[in-house]
């Protein structure tokens, strides 16, 4: 069973993926074909294609590995500047720039001319280049926000769950009462599992972060009201001085650091609870933000990976993981022992984050990927009205493929990264805690 609940969150993962590009490209095909660009393919993934048929003008196809996707436009770039579309050099870096140009003019056709990619003016181009990460983001936001409004989400409550007997400093690697040690607040004034505190010094709490935040600010006694047997009850703690775990200003835990705070002595219920729409939109933002720097700390993270890869390096649970690791929790997801319903929730959530990544991955403005492409446009309409404002002559279209042998460069780091990424899936997975 074990084996064949693995096998079908790959299976899922995999079609997850397939659709995910193909909406991607979709983005790319619909406002094309808006803005009159001829477009003769529509392919999701790369190598031997399985199956295709042509619609009016495009083809439209699968091809055998899902790694990714692709329409072919018209006119990706300009004639050069004899106005020549062909390769004719024998320099390296000039024929990397006029093979793509070359390529493409493939299939033009007459009347093309005035359906060319590069003839399109700029805003077009971005919204075009644009709208498949875009359509990535709306996938991500959809699904997450689905999942935080309808299934929701571990949250700590202000019920009790377990009550400390004694003090121990949070910093200390033990979690078992000694000789010496003082006898916890919560459990000197009699807080019993079960209890859900409701005030705190005559102030209702309605969520751990105010409770949380209201005994960290205070030592010395304290009233605590707690609902327990369907009727309130009034305790009198003496809260203690000791050394707990940091929190920033979200409220979360800072790993590995420590404060000295007001402390209780007790632990909370973690229960699912289903957001409401603000909240939603807000944690959403919290992942976008997260997933941005994760995005810009990429390079940081190359020594560690590569530790854990070919060395004894532990693999850290914020590790990049590829679309193999990617595949692999998809796996253990399904063998999670949990409710249907939370194993559904956490693929979607996993679907949502892959989504929100490529969105990221692909803003960046580097050719070849759709953010470089938008640099280029933004970059050609600041030259022609700058131009136009100093009534000077229209430098004309940026020539983005003058770019292609940077290009190349980047697209070999990035093959090389994916294979490293790929080794580390392999031997030294991230799994699922």
């Amino acid at each position: 069973m074990t084996v064949l609940l693995t096998v079908l969150g790959i299976a899922l993962f995999a079609l997850g993926l397939l659709i995910s590009i193909a909406w991607h490209e979709l983005g790319h095909l619909s406002t094309a074909k808006l803005f009159g660009i001829r477009v003769p393919q529509y392919m999701v993934g790369f190598g031997p294609t399985l199956w295709s048929r042509k619609k009016g003008e495009t083809e439209y196809g699968i091809k055998a590995v899902p790694m990714g996707g692709y329409i072919r436009m018209i006119g990706m770039f300009p004639p050069g500047d004899d106005g020549r579309i062909e390769a004719r050099s024998t320099s390296p870096f000039r024929g990397m720039i006029e093979d793509a140009r070359s390529a493409a003019y493939e299939e033009l056709q007459p009347g093309d001319e005035k359906r060319l990619f590069y003839t399109r003016k700029p805003w077009k181009r971005v919204i075009v280049m644009f709208a498949g990460p875009f359509m990535n983001l709306v996938l991500a936001v959809a699904i997450f926000l689905g999942v935080a409004m309808s299934f929701g989400f571990a949250t700590q409550t202000t019920e009790v769950a377990g009550v400390q007997k004694c003090i121990i400093p949070q910093s200390a690697e033990r979690d078992t009462c000694a000789q010496g040690d003082a006898v916890s607040p919560a459990h000197a004034a009699g807080l019993k599992e079960g209890d859900r505190i409701v005030a705190f010094n005559g102030e209702p709490v309605g969520d751990w972060n105010t409770l949380s935040a209201r005994i960290r600010d205070t030592i010395g006694p304290a009233t605590l009201t707690v609902q327990r047997g369907g009727e309130q009850v009034d305790l009198h703690p003496t809260l203690a001085k000791n050394t707990v775990a940091a929190k920033d200003a979200d409220g979360e835990v800072v790993p590995g650091e420590f404060v000295e705070a007001g402390y209780l002595g007790f632990a909370s219920r973690t229960e699912i609870v289903p957001l409401g729409l603000g909240e939603s939109v807000d944690r959403m933002g919290d992942m976008i933000e997260d997933g941005a720097t994760a995005v810009v700390k990429l390079p940081s993270k190359i020594p560690d990976l590569w530790d854990a890869t070919f060395g004894d390096g532990e693999r850290k649970a914020d590790s990049p993981v590829g679309i193999v690791g990617a595949a692999r929790l998809s796996g253990e997801v399904m063998n999670l022992d949990m409710p249907t319903q939370n194993i559904v929730a956490t693929f979607m959530l996993l679907l949502a984050m892959f989504n929100l990544s490529l969105f990221l991955f692909n803003m960046l403005p580097l050719l070849p990927l759709d953010g470089g492409h938008i640099a280029g446009a933004l970059w050609e309409s600041v030259r022609r009205n700058t131009a136009k404002v100093l009534r000077r002559p229209d430098p004309g279209p940026f020539d983005v493929a003058k770019l292609m042998p940077v290009a190349y460069v980047v697209a070999g780091l990035f093959i090389c990264f994916t294979l490293l990424v790929v080794l580390a899936d392999i031997v030294n997975p991230v799994k699922i805690s």
